[in-house]
């Protein structure tokens, strides 16, 4: 959530910001800025009404005290009319923050200078390409139909478990995802992430508090008797055990991993880009999470892109980095860097990681802050990426490394799978 105060002083610069991102701004800003002057002039009106009824009750007392009875009971009459004006004036200021607030929550975060202005996917700028595309043998198959073919993935039990969208992991396809969840926390504790394991569901202030909520309410699954969500992924509930602290400088950087399954919807749509693993209900994913001071939080974003260079390189598969564009830029984004890998046999680049800033943008939801050099509180910076989304890394591992004798496993992973070729 943008900060009241950097709008009021920076208007026209967030205005014109946010036509990267498609939209005209002007409306909402206009209205922050009305909504913000009502709530503070009501503020200023209910401050004074209170210390008079204040100062009124005290004489009021003093009176009693010294026997002048009428004559308190005169000045007790215009504190009647005074707790009627409070009353009212109470009610117009929570209508003018609630208005202000929801107003406030509907505006998405100010794109960072480099951001690309675009509409859509198309439009994002690619930085970086490294791995060569392997050669495959001309009947290679998709990654779904070679998990049927090695019975390690199956789709339609999912289905009938579940539904779409929901698979069942068997035997070596089983242990290659445990084999990848560990190795992915392994090297992200190696560079001094700390490992937390956290509620898979997260209540309505953490939605809030991550920008995922009232954003995106259709893409989560709810459960309405205990008002619970089932996370998105594993930023919610690793960021929310900052909410409502206030930092030390001492303490940064402040760096988290964790393992979840993740649950989306996803809107329905259907071919070849959403079949197998491409786009599932449920995934498992293993984030990283850093709060930094604004100082260095731009800093603290490239190394979590070459921390996820590294392992993309010890799994030798072919990727690229994009810098997304306003259009494609997340709600809550300042800047964000999505990684794919090429999937030979799709012919097509998978998404396998977002890595963003989001600069001020969640912590001001959070109330994350933290006292400066001169004990003034400040908001830190969040950032978190993934480290890596499970789904089409095993999908891409499985196409690009599929040979005539069976599906080789990169040589990181053997120690942890316990075998070299899936066959």
């Amino acid at each position: 959530m943008l900060q009241l105060q950097a709008i009021r002083e920076n208007k026209d610069r967030f205005i014109a910001a946010l036509k990267k991102r498609n939209i005209d701004a002007a409306p909402m800003i206009e209205e922050v800025i009305l909504l913000d002057e009502k709530r503070r002039t009501t503020q200023t009106q209910l401050d004074h009404i209170l210390a008079e009824s204040n100062k009124i009750s005290k004489n009021i007392g003093a009176l009693y005290k010294n026997g002048k009875y009428q004559e308190a009971e005169i000045i007790k009459q215009k504190t009647g009319s005074l707790k009627e004006d409070s009353k009212k004036l109470g009610d117009e200021l929570s209508t003018a923050t609630e208005a202000l607030q929801k107003v406030l929550y509907q505006i998405p975060n100010v794109p960072h200078d480099t951001v690309p202005a675009g509409t859509s996917e198309e439009d994002n700028e690619e930085v970086y390409e490294e791995g060569a595309i392997p050669v495959l043998q001309t009947d290679a198959l998709p990654h779904w139909e070679l998990a049927k073919k090695y019975d390690i993935i199956d789709l339609e039990l999912g289905v009938k478990i579940a539904g779409a969208g929901f698979p069942v992991y068997k035997g070596k396809g089983a242990k290659l995802q445990r084999a990848l969840i560990n190795y992915f926390l392994d090297k992200n504790t190696a560079e001094g992430y700390t490992e937390v394991q956290v509620p898979h569901l997260v209540n309505e202030a953490s939605g809030y508090g991550t920008g995922q909520l009232p954003d995106k309410e259709g893409q989560m699954y709810h459960l309405p008797e205990d008002n619970l969500y089932l996370i998105p992924t594993g930023e919610v509930p690793v960021t929310n055990m900052f909410r409502d602290q206030i930092l030390e400088t001492s303490d940064f950087p402040l760096k988290y991993t964790a393992y979840t399954p993740c649950f989306r919807r996803e809107a329905g749509s259907y071919g070849a880009h959403v079949r197998g693993l491409n786009r599932l209900h449920q995934f498992d994913k293993v984030e990283i999470v850093r709060v930094e001071h604004p100082d260095g939080s731009y800093a603290a974003l490239d190394q979590m892109v070459e921390h996820v260079k590294i392992i993309l390189r010890e799994l030798e598969l072919p990727y690229r980095i994009l810098r997304l564009c306003g259009g494609d830029l997340g709600f809550t984004a300042a800047l964000t860097y999505d990684f794919e890998v090429f999937s030979t046999a799709q012919d097509r680049w998978l998404e396998i990681s977002s890595v963003s800033n989001f600069e001020t943008y969640q912590a001001n939801r959070l109330k994350l802050r933290f006292k400066d050099e001169n004990g003034k509180s400040q908001y830190a910076h969040t950032l978190n990426g993934s480290a890596l989304a499970l789904p089409r890394v095993v999908a891409g591992i499985l196409e690009n490394y599929q040979t005539a004798e069976g599906i080789r496993i990169p040589k990181v992973l053997v120690p942890y799978c316990g075998f070299d070729i899936i066959d």
